[in-house]
């Protein structure tokens, strides 16, 4: 079992050792110059009756974000296509759901990763809660993977969440796993967290039975209406530090660079890069919060001597 004292060590490694490290295990495991591009879709937005503090599609804060139905096949087919165009590998398409109901939007769904699957993209999805029989289903229509973030430690969980449970959570992780579906599985850094809570995150996560194939670190986007819309933002080291500190303790996982990027200078981006991040959302939305223009995308990649992304998704 990792602890949380193993990871402390880590973390308060001397910073220019830590990222040494960290870069020397990620090149070990990975083409330093390979940083997967996904696109991320609401295919069906707001509406939801949790009330997450941090969330923009809680029907419980008045956040300006209209409930929308869930998107059609083609609309999907034509997005997923232009990602494709794009430069993206992986389609991921979240909904604003706490569970998934058995019936005709969860056949729409499957229909839609077999859409994806079929252009030759990885497909991810969001849905929330699943069964054991829907994780199965969403196995046999193709599903890549499945987004299920544990958000924070399992002690300050409350605090953001009350109306699923960590072992909720942990409950659908489960049920993907034995389905044979990658697991994408991470976590928000600036929601009034202390540093241990971060790292109680990552112990969870190393000590699930199979340790997650992608580990998304995302910092909060504030949103106006949620109880979170001031919180501080997090140090830009303290995020250094904990990609590095991911990167050593799942030196095989894809380390995604999420949400928060609009609000990181390129210089941040880039030592992230260097810790080990090797993925990032482009476009200009994830799901309803902002993100890097696609030009701002494509100087950085041109600044870092990499081949660019495309221009915009709309």
């Amino acid at each position: 079992m990792k602890t949380l004292a193993e990871f402390r060590d880590v973390y308060h490694t001397p910073l220019l050792d830590l990222l040494f490290r960290a870069a020397q295990v990620h090149r070990q495991h990975h083409e330093p110059a390979d940083i997967q591009r996904c696109v991320l879709l609401s295919i069906k937005t707001g509406g939801c009756p949790e009330d997450c503090g941090y969330c923009a599609q809680s029907a419980r804060y008045k956040t300006g974000v209209e409930a929308t139905p869930l998107m059609t096949l083609e609309q999907v087919r034509e997005k997923a296509a232009r990602a494709k165009d794009l430069g993206a590998s992986r389609f991921c398409m979240g909904t604003a759901w706490r569970e998934v109901k058995d019936g005709p939007q969860f056949d729409e769904v499957l229909a839609m990763v077999r859409t994806v699957r079929d252009l030759g993209m990885e497909a991810c999805v969001t849905l929330g809660m699943l069964t054991v029989d829907q994780a199965q289903q969403l196995a046999d229509a193709g599903l890549t993977a499945y987004n299920h973030n544990l958000d924070t430690s399992r002690e300050f969980y409350p605090t953001i969440v009350s109306t699923r449970t960590y072992d909720d959570r942990l409950r659908t992780l489960q049920a993907v796993q034995n389905a044979g579906i990658a697991v994408c599985c991470g976590g928000i850094i600036g929601m009034g967290e202390t540093e241990d809570d971060r790292l109680r995150l990552l112990v969870e996560l190393a000590n699930l039975e199979k340790t997650p194939e992608s580990v998304p670190i995302n910092c909060l986007t504030p949103i106006a209406g949620t109880p979170l819309a001031d919180v501080e933002p997090v140090e830009p080291l303290e995020l250094v530090r904990l990609i590095a500190t991911a990167r050593l303790a799942f030196p095989k996982a894809r380390v995604r660079l999420s949400a928060g990027r609009d609000r990181m200078s390129r210089e941040l981006q880039v030592l992230c890069f260097m810790a080990g991040a090797n993925s990032i959302f482009f476009g200009d939305k994830l799901l309803t919060a902002p993100n890097p223009s696609a030009e701002g995308d494509a100087e950085l990649f041109r600044a870092m001597g990499l081949p660019e992304p495309c221009v915009s998704m709309s």
